[in-house]
């Protein structure tokens, strides 16, 4: 089978919102070019474990690829894309060179060729990432190990924004905890936050290619049974009274359901947030302080943001 490979051309900022907008056009696969990536100093406290090839990085910029069925839609389902990222612009993100660029590949050489990117990786003092695929030994006796298998739509969770808020869980999740994870994703914030002794995890998104990517990877790690994973718009018609709600979506976004956070939280309840971009950190701030939540943490990784709010 013959697959299309379109490649945007665009900048770190832009990664997030692109990539939802390839999920949701039915994109199968996604690869993260980014050049930051190389001159990143892996060899720090969580030892992180890369192998990377410099030639296959833009000089400036970051590349998104993702893969396409070549039908009769394609040329239109191409043009939906441009229309969509070309809206983030309301937003105020910045897109780069937003150039958009199609080459067609076989299935069989996609279909091995992108796990290249995909190495285990630490991210917290306990949390190791491992794709399926990749043979890992723990380093020590109370490592977490999360394995996913990215289903070739949502990465590996190392993205500084899931990684800030991975790191935010292990630092403020007690065990015994209920949480809610708004925009799940592949999982790997509700996997994290069960291993991290979670009694119980409600899973919610939008997408449902993101609710049967979470299913597979909670059942991927024995915890199908601990992680109930929904379709739903954020926490519209939610109504239940967690510990600690994790979200990682753009800022524009997480302001949308601060009142709904709150109204989910028990008293001293904890709303981490994540996905939020340096010139957006005071919208999210602002919203969450007037709703009534005491800030506790701001979080910086690269020039993602993340918030730990506690409702007073």
């Amino acid at each position: 089978m013959k697959w299309s490979e379109v490649c945007i051309h665009t900048t770190n900022e832009a990664i997030e919102p692109i990539s939802n907008i390839l999920h949701e056009t039915g994109a199968s696969g996604l690869v993260i070019e980014d050049p930051q990536d190389l001159i990143k100093v892996r060899d720090n406290v969580y030892g992180e474990i890369y192998d990377l090839d410099p030639n296959a990085y833009p000089e400036e910029g970051v590349r998104i690829k993702a893969y396409l069925p070549m039908n009769s839609f394609l040329g239109e389902t191409v043009e939906q894309i441009k229309q969509a990222i070309n809206n983030l612009l309301i937003y105020d993100i910045d897109l780069g060179k937003n150039h958009v660029s199609l080459s067609e590949v076989n299935e069989e050489e996609w279909a091995t060729a992108w796990k290249k990117y995909y190495k285990p990786v630490k991210v917290s003092q306990k949390i190791t990432i491992t794709p399926t695929w990749e043979e890992y030994t723990p380093v020590s006796s109370d490592e977490i190990i999360i394995e996913l298998d990215p289903g070739m739509a949502f990465g590996t969770g190392t993205h500084p924004t899931t990684v800030l808020s991975m790191q935010a869980l292990e630092t403020y999740l007690t065990s015994d905890d209920a949480v809610i994870d708004v925009g799940c994703g592949s999982g790997v914030l509700s996997i994290a936050a069960a291993k991290l002794g979670a009694k119980e995890v409600y899973a919610y998104d939008l997408d449902e290619i993101a609710v049967k990517s979470t299913q597979q990877n909670a059942k991927l790690n024995g915890l199908d049974n601990q992680i109930v994973v929904a379709q739903n718009n954020l926490l519209d018609h939610v109504n239940k009274q967690v510990n600690v709600i994790v979200s990682n979506i753009l800022a524009e976004i997480i302001v949308r359901f601060v009142d709904d956070a709150w109204d989910n939280l028990v008293s001293d309840g904890l709303f981490i947030t994540s996905g939020i971009i340096q010139n957006k950190k005071q919208l999210v701030k602002d919203k969450l302080t007037e709703q009534g939540f005491e800030i506790i943490a701001v979080n910086e990784m690269e020039d993602w943001i993340s918030i730990v709010a506690r409702k007073k």
